[in-house]
């Protein structure tokens, strides 16, 4: 599937209602996939992030990853929320970018795979050719880039169309009342950097960080290819999230249960592989974007 026909503006968007409820990773679980994909960039590709990001990151891609969540619930941004995830069927645990990319009421290539490939569209478009005549905002694709590809490998952004990607599924997280989709955007980063990593995110990151260069090692290459010199894979990675959505997320999470230990020690390993996922694409994404191969094929 490729980037052709998801050339979409906010103008095109500006009619989407807003759908409540539903975040990406949370503020945490963004700063982690971005600041893992910034240890992955080439000198191309950070140099050309730096020149980008605006005053406020302060050089930082981190620090700007969680904006399409700080901006989506304002009304110049609303358009932007059903960019954020895709549901699937009720009970289907696999994804297909025909039947499932759609926004609530319908309409198509309105979900966060059409948004990855349109934003790296964008970039790539923009950026090797003039970008005033582009007509694009390259910082916000840059930022919202980002911030979807990593939440597409959130599990629960590719859930179940009946319970808004567990959104509307009550359990309790030991003993606080949550949903399920909130458990996996914020509670099972928050629990284990409270018990395991000292309070500190930090000392987190670096964990995972050492994962990929050790434990990962051999399959890093892989995370890192797109079939067909793709430049963008979204429909790969929905389809692994739902795929987690249903072994790991959905199990064993009926409404009104109560989640503990079982749950959080054999899920944990799962939300930080997906975080390490996230982290080595983007950057891995960002290298083909911006080398300087690309221009040259570009140019041609």
């Amino acid at each position: 599937m490729g980037g052709t026909g998801f050339w979409w503006t906010w103008r095109v968007l500006g009619s989407l209602l807003l759908v409540p409820g539903i975040l990406g990773w949370g503020k945490e679980g963004h700063y982690t996939i971005c600041k893992i994909a910034e240890g992955f960039l080439s000198e191309e590709a950070l140099a050309a992030v730096k020149e980008l990001l605006p005053a406020s990151a302060k050089g930082d891609l981190a620090e700007v990853c969680s904006w399409p969540d700080e901006i989506r619930y304002s009304y110049h941004w609303r358009w932007s929320s059903p960019l954020h995830y895709v549901d699937t069927p009720d009970f289907k645990c696999n994804y297909k970018y025909c039947r499932d990319c759609h926004d609530s009421a319908g309409h198509k290539d309105r979900c966060v795979t059409a948004a990855i490939y349109n934003y790296s569209m964008q970039l790539s478009s923009g950026y090797h050719e003039s970008i005033s005549a582009s007509g694009y905002n390259l910082t916000e694709a840059l930022m919202f880039l980002s911030h979807f590809i990593g939440d597409v490998h959130q599990p629960l952004h590719v859930g179940f169309t009946g319970d808004e990607g567990g959104n509307t599924i009550i359990v309790r997280w030991y003993r606080r009342k949550t949903n399920l989709h909130h458990v996996w955007d914020n509670m099972i980063i928050e629990s284990a950097v409270k018990t395991y990593y000292s309070k500190d995110l930090a000392i987190m990151i670096k964990a995972i960080e050492r994962n990929i260069t050790d434990g990962w090692f051999n399959v890093i290459p892989s995370w890192k290819i797109c079939a067909n010199n793709q430049t963008v894979c979204p429909n790969e990675h929905a389809s692994e999230s739902i795929n987690l959505a249903c072994k790991y997320a959905y199990r064993n999470a009926t409404p009104g249960s109560t989640l503990t230990d079982d749950y959080f020690l054999s899920r944990l390993p799962v939300v930080e592989k997906r975080l390490a996922q996230s982290g080595v694409r983007l950057a891995a994404t960002l290298n083909r974007i911006f080398s300087s191969q690309a221009k040259q094929i570009a140019d041609a």
